[in-house]
């Protein structure tokens, strides 16, 4: 509950001094909980504002296709590990 007003504040008679009953709350005060919820926000906000960085490179066109213009096939993938020397199997 707020503060009770004057009796003229309220636009009653001065005659009429009788403020209403209440409480006196507090305002609560910050604690370590507020101040982790405002680096979760911040947190947050960068990185958004990093992902429309990075979707600002590709144009922000979302689509595999607009990413990679050719399909990769397989012979074309087998010809590069072939080349690459990697050896496609693992002996134990």
């Amino acid at each position: 509950m707020s503060r009770a007003r004057s009796a003229s504040a309220r636009g009653s008679s001065p005659s009429r001094t009788s403020v209403r009953p209440g409480v006196f709350v507090q305002t609560p005060r910050s604690d370590v909980y507020v101040a982790m919820l405002g680096v979760a926000l911040g947190a947050m906000v960068l990185g958004c504002l990093l992902l429309i960085l990075i979707l600002n490179r590709y144009g922000f066109q979302t689509k595999a296709a607009a990413i990679f213009p050719a399909p990769a096939t397989a012979t074309a993938l087998a010809a590069h590990f072939e080349k690459s020397g990697i050896p496609d199997t693992v002996h134990l």
